[in-house]
């Protein structure tokens, strides 16, 4: 039934986009812009990639108001986010492969050219951007173990010659206010020594009402800060130092619960009747920072490039815990006469090392070669305290003495983690239209676990651990791992025409496995829960696609399709047991996904642009310890999505100045959230709009956000846990370029 909507839904686009080719054909508007990536690591036009990219330049972030990953997630087919709990915690899915809590990403993520270590860094502001480019299907053998399901390359703006500034000022409904300004340029009379510094502050009330304390549920203020130093001596040597830190304050933990624990009856993810009630709004602050230095030296045949980076992250939240409602009426109080709120702990501190060689982009065989290593030291810790009213304590690497806030349970461990890749890529035209591109890469991830719980919060109150005939877990006890995989990718690419190109190929992903928490294997046994153990096992992703891209009507439209069947071994998905308090992993054996994307762009006219995209993921479960969920949904999964917008500009009066408008259409199709799809969240409508006055130097604007207001959850996790997406806020802004 599903597949029959899919197709009506394209055969229902068919007649839009023949008006638009009708438009396009009688338009005299400008062409559209080429687009170069750096998919491949070296520069070159999209149309040659034989990849599927989806491309946001920097006309297009600003066009679109691009600020956060969402923003630009949300206008492209087949790529979903969804943001819950707090805000580590963002899981981007691709054509089906998703990403849990503490996983390891679905998507290899780099901002100019130094890989993301962590996926808690992922959702943060975007201010001072210059392209972004969303690639579909495991990317691994160019970017490593997590492109499993593809790589988003954030490329930031880089200083030129002069010097250039533009600062931002922004009005929000919550209410809150907005402040960014950037500079750059040559330092001092220097013509080789160039600088770029951005300064971005956020800070807002929030928009969810939480009705038992009479406040906003989510507040958030964020101050972040970015400056690139680069020096080019000469032709031959180009060195760029970065460095970044972002510190963020906001609440976390506010969830309702849908299912009914007193008659064990499942919930609806679509029930969004519940207020949010939290007595606790405790607390969520993120700390992240980075610096990085990139060296590259060109050379006669090529070019030897050298990236160094130290990262860190460390993130505390707070709050209520199950039931999320206030004392008296939470279901522990009225089973055992108390309630429970709980604290969490991150901190994780990364160095990464890669040196590759790139051949001449303009050789007939082209060719890269590199190792890559990257060293992590985690610790993480979860717990939860008796509620007494008198709010929540945090607590960070020792459990909770506070008499007002005792600790209840306490779990606690370490991670010494050592990577390191090696890789290579063949390209070669065979002629001047038929391109072979062959890849290779090797990774292997060891990880080193030890549990760092005090012994006296791993035994019961009798001196044995707490589940009958469950293994004592042991203070200091360290289990190792390592997982490796070869990622190989071929592709061959031929243009009949200068405007048209043609791919097919295969590509395989690996995306590393993990630890639980020191004993949750055998609390998830005598829990009855499948699947889940210490240890959660790598996942491996094998891929078929095809594709088309093309140029057509003197490169005033741009129409690409793609369709792909991915076979995965170790799909991630969540478990939360409410034995231990904690969060974990779990693995399905075998998954299989089919779909496709269809994207549009075109000029239709001087002042008009339209855009189209179209997505399409069925996913199935096909092996499983559990045959219940066998022939089911894949967790988190959306079916299909749909993207339409419209961008109008048209000079009024002279200087320059000019009238703007754009409107965004997102539909999301029903989305799976666990195994057993015990509940399927109904399709999601959203529409964004932008308009405003502008010229060469400044610019005015209202906007909106879901400016429908659709009520909607943006996840459901089992038991009955759901997380309220954002309602409609607005805002107006205001920019000035110097």
């Amino acid at each position: 039934m599903d597949q029959r909507i899919s197709r009506i839904c394209l055969l229902a686009l068919l007649p839009a986009y023949l008006a638009i080719d009708i438009s396009i054909a009688h338009a005299q508007g400008n062409t559209l812009e080429e687009v170069l990536v750096t998919a491949r690591r070296r520069t070159e036009s999209s149309q040659d990639v034989p990849v599927t990219i989806t491309t946001f330049n920097s006309e297009a972030i600003r066009s679109a108001g691009i600020e956060r990953p969402q923003d630009y997630i949300s206008l492209t087919p087949n790529v979903t986010l969804v943001e819950t709990q707090n805000e580590g915690n963002a899981f981007v899915t691709v054509r089906g492969i998703s990403q849990a809590r503490n996983s390891e990403p679905s998507v290899a993520v780099l901002v100019d050219g130094v890989l993301m270590s962590n996926p808690a860094q992922f959702n943060q502001e975007l201010f001072d951007v210059q392209q972004i480019d969303v690639l579909k299907g495991p990317q691994g053998a160019v970017y490593g173990r997590n492109a499993i399901g593809g790589a988003i390359v954030i490329t930031t703006k880089e200083p030129g010659d002069e010097f250039e500034g533009r600062f931002r000022l922004g009005y929000d409904s919550g209410p809150g206010a907005k402040a960014q300004i950037s500079g750059s340029g040559p330092l001092g009379d220097s013509d080789t020594l160039k600088y770029h510094a951005a300064l971005s502050y956020f800070d807002t009330d929030g928009y969810i009402d939480n009705t038992y304390l009479g406040e906003k549920a989510d507040p958030y203020k964020d101050v972040s800060a970015r400056a690139r130093l680069i020096w080019e001596p000469n032709d031959r040597l180009k060195t760029d130092a970065r460095i970044y830190y972002s510190q963020l304050d906001t609440q976390a933990l506010y969830f309702n619960i849908v299912d009914d624990p007193y008659n064990f009856i499942l919930g609806d993810v679509n029930n969004t009747s519940l207020p949010v009630r939290v007595n606790n709004p405790g607390e969520n602050g993120r700390d992240l920072g980075q610096l990085a230095f990139k060296l590259d030296y060109t050379t006669d045949v090529g070019t030897l490039t050298s990236i160094t980076s130290f990262d860190s992250v460390e993130e505390i939240l707070t709050g209520d815990a199950f039931d999320f409602l206030p004392i008296t009426d939470s279901y522990l109080y009225n089973v055992i006469g108390v309630d429970l709120n709980q604290s969490q702990y991150l901190d994780v501190n990364t160095w990464s090392q890669e040196v590759r060689f790139t051949s001449n982009e303009d050789d007939r065989v082209r060719w890269i070669a590199g190792v890559y290593a990257i060293g992590t030291d985690r610790y993480i810790s979860t717990g939860n305290m008796v509620d007494t009213g008198n709010g929540v304590f945090p607590v960070y690497r020792t459990p909770n003495t506070n008499p007002l806030n005792p600790q209840a349970s306490f779990l606690a461990d370490g991670q010494d983690n050592l990577a390191w890749a090696a890789f290579g890529e063949l390209t070669t035209d065979l002629t001047d239209r038929l391109e072979l591109s062959v890849a290779l890469r090797y990774d292997e991830d060891t990880r080193e676990n030890t549990t760092l719980t005090p012994q006296s919060w791993l035994d019961g109150p009798t001196g044995v651990n707490v589940l009958p005939g469950a293994p004592r877990a042991i203070t200091g006890e360290v289990r190792k791992h390592t997982w490796s995989q070869s990622q190989p990718r071929l592709t061959l690419r031929y243009e009949p025409t200068d405007n048209v190109s043609i791919y097919g190929g295969y590509s395989k992903g690996f995306r590393s496995g993990g630890f639980n928490q020191t004993g949750v294997g055998a609390t998830a046994v005598a829990s009855g829960i499948v699947g889940v153990g210490d240890l959660f096992d790598a996942e491996v992703a094998e891929t078929f696609e095809v594709g088309l891209k093309s140029q057509l009507l003197d490169n005033r439209l741009s129409l690409n399709f793609s369709a792909f069947n991915t076979v995965s071994e170790g799909s991630y998905f969540f478990v939360f047991l409410y034995a231990n308090s904690t969060q974990n992993l779990g693995n399905i054996d075998e998954v299989k996904y089919n779909g496709y994307e269809l994207e549009l762009n075109a000029r239709a006219g001087d002042y008009v642009d339209l855009m189209l995209g179209y997505g399409y993921t069925d996913s199935e479960i096909t092996k499983f310890p559990d045959p219940a969920a066998i022939g089911n949904q894949a967790p988190l999964v959306s079916r299909d999505t749909t993207n339409l917008g419209l961008q109008f500009h048209h000079p009024i009066g002279g200087n320059g100045l000019e009238f703007f408008l754009r409107g965004d259409y997102q539909r999301i199709g029903k989305t799976w959230w666990e195994p057993f799809n015990t509940t399927v969240r109904n399709p999601v409508n959203l529409l964004d709009v932008r308009l405003g006055v502008q010229n060469d130097s400044w610019s005015v604007t209202a906007w909106s956000r879901n400016l429908n207001d659709v009520q909607y959850n943006a996840e459901y996790s089992p038991g009955g846990f759901v997380f309220k997406a954002k309602p409609m806020r607005w805002g107006v802004d205001f920019s000035k370029d110097f």
